[in-house]
């Protein structure tokens, strides 16, 4: 077979091959004239291959060569420099002048040691820039379905307390909300005036187990010059700061017996009386309590007002603890993971899955305010993008560790073949049972120290307590 045969025949097999790719690919002799295009190309860009071949490639404007604008050309991009483009996400311009997003390689072509062109391959990312755009504008309104002013879950109890705000927030009834420290009564309180006709004018938020009575008495209702040592002049109470608006009466169940009295007259009159003075003056506000106690268990016990008790709760709204709502967590996890990026300017994408096992497992006492601060915490630890397990607070480390030994059934070694066998998991329970006392564990496995010291060793279990 004769050269000139072969030649023909090697031309027309990467001819067809190259039509044969979905991706775009062209080439460009070393003035970066283009040299070929294939089918690919035309449709990805809409230029023919008549139309295209012998321009320069500066005719597609791609928005990245080495970081900057395309040059007319390569001597300017900086192809010849480095000899090739890895794979980068930018932008061209089809011929119909919008803009197609792709995924750009280029690569220099030599032969005998000389530039005999350039290849470039293109791989249009159309179709998945629309789906990411539908995934994320979905994960959108998922949040926003899963949110109610600050408040997120997607648990059957979050979306009955959210319908639960929304009847509150079209009413003017005087709300109770009941629920354990740290399940978001203040958001609740904060969610049900923001949605209401009160919304343009103030909330006021005073928390009732700050201060004794006498404190409280002159923050809610204000005093007269002279009225007490210290009163030099008059001043307004919350209660008036509130007018129009609402006021959030945090941790009701603690206030004293004169102030159960007096609360239960505004309720009922709308009018307060100045501390030193007999002056009634009309308020126009709208009340929110919340407590953490069982104010009819205070009731049945003598200590909290019946009266007042059923004037608070015209319309009950009942937090659940973060342990009846784990199905929240993932989604709780993720908000306050971009909270703190934001803050601290890190770029953490997420928890691994240990960790993930570990939240969903944990019994949160502190509830959705202690998910808040665990995710904090890690943050200050973490030197990856993603949180792990020694990140997360020492008291979720343990209870980890503590569920590890309790699913070994015993921080006893078992016995096989007459002998005890010790897991590090046993060890490890161990260890945090006796507060890192490598002696005391010893005693209590009825080993040497040196043998525990040796199992540390094995398993890579830290000299020290984690802190």
């Amino acid at each position: 077979m004769s050269e000139s045969l072969n030649t023909l025949l090697n031309n027309r097999l990467v001819q067809l091959l190259l039509e044969s790719i979905g991706d775009g690919v062209f080439t460009l002799n070393p003035e970066g004239f283009i040299t070929s295009w294939n089918c690919s190309m035309e449709k990805i860009s809409g230029y023919s291959a008549g139309e295209i071949i012998g321009k320069r490639c500066s005719i597609l404007e791609f928005s990245q060569c080495f970081g900057k604008q395309c040059p007319v050309s390569p001597l300017e991009c900086g192809i010849l420099k480095y000899g090739r483009v890895d794979p980068l996400e930018c932008f061209f311009k089809h011929k119909d002048n919008h803009i197609v997003p792709v995924i750009k390689n280029a690569k220099i072509i030599r032969e005998n040691n000389e530039i005999a062109g350039i290849v470039e391959t293109v791989t249009d990312m159309t179709e998945l820039k629309k789906a990411k755009l539908k995934i994320e504008e979905a994960f959108r309104q998922m949040k926003e379905y899963y949110k109610f002013g600050n408040l997120i879950g997607r648990s059957h109890v979050m979306q009955q307390v959210f319908s639960a705000i929304k009847a509150a927030a079209s009413s003017e009834a005087t709300v109770l909300i009941q629920g354990e420290s740290g399940t978001g009564k203040e958001l609740v309180a904060g969610a049900i005036h923001f949605n209401s006709e009160r919304k343009n004018k103030p909330m006021i938020t005073v928390n009732c187990s700050a201060l004794p009575e006498s404190l409280l008495e002159s923050e809610l209702f204000g005093h007269v010059k002279g009225a007490f040592t210290g009163a030099v002049r008059d001043r307004e109470g919350r209660f008036e700061e509130a007018d129009g608006g609402s006021i959030f009466l945090d941790e009701i169940g603690e206030i004293s017996p004169l102030i159960q009295v007096k609360l239960l007259r505004v309720i009922q009159e709308r009018e307060i009386e100045r501390v030193g003075e007999s002056k009634k003056r009309k308020v126009n506000m709208r009340i929110i309590t919340a407590t953490n106690k069982d104010l009819y268990e205070l009731v049945k016990k003598g200590l909290f007002r019946e009266d007042l008790y059923y004037r608070l709760k015209v319309f009950p709204v009942y937090l659940p603890p973060f342990r009846k709502r784990r199905e929240d967590i993932p989604i709780l996890a993720s908000h306050f993971i971009d909270i703190f990026n934001k803050k601290t300017g890190k770029n953490i994408q997420g928890i691994s899955q240990e960790v993930m096992r570990i939240l969903m497992d944990y019994n949160w006492p502190g509830n959705v305010r202690e998910l808040e601060n665990a995710i904090e915490h890690a943050f200050v630890l973490c030197s990856n993008n993603k949180i792990d397990l020694f990140d997360l607070p020492v008291e979720i480390r343990q209870f980890k560790f503590n569920t590890d030994t309790q699913e070994s059934c015993s921080l006893v070694p078992k016995k096989k073949s007459g002998k005890f066998v010790l897991s590090k998991e046993i060890l490890l329970g161990l260890l945090f049972e006796c507060n890192w006392n490598k002696a005391e564990a010893a005693r209590r496995m009825g080993l040497s120290r040196a043998a525990i010291w040796k199992y540390m060793k094995k398993w890579d279990i830290p000299n020290k307590k984690p802190s």
